[in-house]
């Protein structure tokens, strides 16, 4: 059998699964689904004059913490960021969650590569090279078709590693964790902001981590000091094409 006829025949088998649901069993589900919460979080990413800039969205969920998800392998990584780019740009009401502003999404490998589909919004939303991501040939060649796309492209928590360094001629945007800019400071904001990207101070939890940062000449900042991370639930949000 050929690959076309394989694909035939599966799509055929799922309508009939499908047609064999019984109409009240199919409406318990989605009435069941319809019930359960969507949550994300976000957290805002905020000019030296206190306006909002950008927003960042993350992953969360009834009963999520964060130590279980350092453990995460690479498919819990992409459920996240489906769950997270569903929850956003999947849902009708996108603007009364971002008011306008640019969107950061973590994303791992398979959404830079193409494995897996991102919006086909490049005019709102910023993909943010996961930190565990290797940056290989096909990451670079997924990173740039993205652009070409329209799309920006940011690098979290950069030291100046070898593999940050790659990504740093198609940034738009370069984050600093700044709990690290006391061992790290000017040498590393240098090589950051080397090929022209913007730079955003992450991880501002102090008023002088603060200060040490803006003397360091970044501009933009996320951290706790700033603005915690909401959790909101999007559960209540039409989905897009309903």
């Amino acid at each position: 059998m050929t690959p076309d006829g394989r694909e035939s025949t599966l799509a055929r088998l799922g309508a009939a699964v499908d047609a064999a649901i019984p109409h009240e069993l199919r409406r318990a589900w989605d009435e069941h689904v319809a019930h359960q919460p969507v949550l994300v979080a976000r957290q805002g990413i905020y000019s030296g004059h206190g306006r909002p800039f950008a927003y960042q969205f993350s992953y969360r969920a009834p009963g999520h913490r964060a130590d279980v998800a350092r453990g995460w392998g690479a498919r819990d990584h992409e459920r996240a960021t489906q769950h997270v780019l569903r929850a956003t740009f999947g849902r009708a009401d996108l603007e009364g969650v971002a008011h306008g502003r640019l969107l950061f999404v973590r994303c791992p490998r398979a959404h830079l590569v193409g494995e897996l589909e991102v919006p086909a919004r490049p005019d709102r939303l910023v993909l943010e090279v996961s930190a565990t991501t290797e940056v290989d040939a096909p990451v670079l060649s997924g990173i740039r078709r993205l652009r070409e796309r329209g799309f920006r492209i940011a690098v979290p928590s950069f030291v100046d590693h070898p593999d940050q360094r790659r990504l740093l001629p198609h940034a738009d945007f370069v984050k600093i964790d700044v709990r690290d800019l006391d061992v790290e400071g000017h040498p590393v904001v240098g090589v950051a902001r080397s090929f022209g990207a913007v730079l955003i101070a992450e991880y501002v939890e102090s008023t002088r981590t603060l200060r040490h940062a803006r003397d360091l000449g970044i501009a933009l900042f996320q951290g706790n000091l700033i603005e915690r991370a909401d959790v909101l639930d999007r559960a209540g949000a039409r989905l897009v094409g309903r």
